[in-house]
């Protein structure tokens, strides 16, 4: 459900609002003259969206290069030029 509070409870009921943000994970949308203002939320919420966000992106551009390209890779092609650039990382790091 969402959690819509006028932004003077940010300053009359923080603790309230920090209780609610960080039991439910989700964010608090708040309002100044009846109109949306801001989002409070938690700094792991906010760390979550952004994670998400990331891999959204990354998945959109393996689909666009994907529609741009008939080249497909195995399985096998795939986590042995993983386990090689693992490889090399470590060597890097000695």
């Amino acid at each position: 459900m969402v959690n819509i509070r006028p932004v003077s409870d940010l300053r009359n009921n923080f603790t309230d609002i920090s209780r609610t943000i960080h039991e439910t994970s989700e964010p608090v949308f708040l309002t100044k003259n009846g109109y949306g203002d801001m989002v409070v939320m938690s700094i792991e919420a906010y760390e979550r969206k952004i994670f998400e966000s990331d891999i959204y992106l990354k998945l959109k551009e393996a689909e666009i290069e994907a529609k741009s390209t008939d080249k497909r890779y195995t399985h096998e092609e795939v986590f042995s030029e993983l386990r090689s650039r693992i490889k090399d990382k470590d060597t890097d790091n000695v």
